[in-house]
């Protein structure tokens, strides 16, 4: 659907950072699917299995390296703003692959909020936020899968 660029917070987050980055420069998510797309929520992202845009099992796997801790440092408050890469879960300390985009302020998921709901942001979209607001308005399934699969052609690390 186009090209968009992010900023990586390794500096801030390199437990998160450098996961995703490492995973980058593996290729890990070149020709993986968008396998979870809500409209004025996010764009979720990063599954193995989504390489076949239809499988049952898209949403659920994850990195050949497995989990990574959780990373909640009191020092660094990035929020789930409009743009923002944050690290997706089942819960604590399951964070591996998987991503989303928020297309919505989500601060109710911010780690410092309070709420159950903790995921860390990791880096945010310096250019073509255009593109990922079009993925955010493909039309979706009732499983809130594209309907017309949304491929990541590669990711490059420069």
């Amino acid at each position: 659907m186009g090209d968009f660029e992010a900023e990586i917070f390794v500096d801030k987050m390199p437990i998160t950072g450098g996961n995703f980055v490492k995973l980058v420069e593996e290729g890990f998510y070149d020709g993986l699917h968008f396998h979870r797309v809500i409209a004025n929520f996010m764009n979720q992202f990063g599954c193995p299995h989504s390489s076949d845009p239809n499988s049952p099992r898209a949403g659920t796997g994850s990195s050949p390296h497995g989990r990574i801790a959780d990373e909640h440092p009191a020092d660094v408050r990035l929020s789930n703003e409009i743009g923002t890469l944050s690290m997706a879960n089942a819960g604590p300390n399951s964070g591996s692959s998987q991503f989303f985009i928020n297309t919505k302020h989500n601060d109710f998921l911010d780690y410092f909020s309070g709420g159950q709901s903790k995921h860390p942001v990791f880096g945010k979209v310096t250019s073509g936020m255009d593109v990922v607001n079009a993925i955010n308005n493909t039309p979706t399934d009732h499983s809130d899968r594209p309907r017309t699969p949304v491929k990541m052609i590669s990711l490059k690390i420069v």
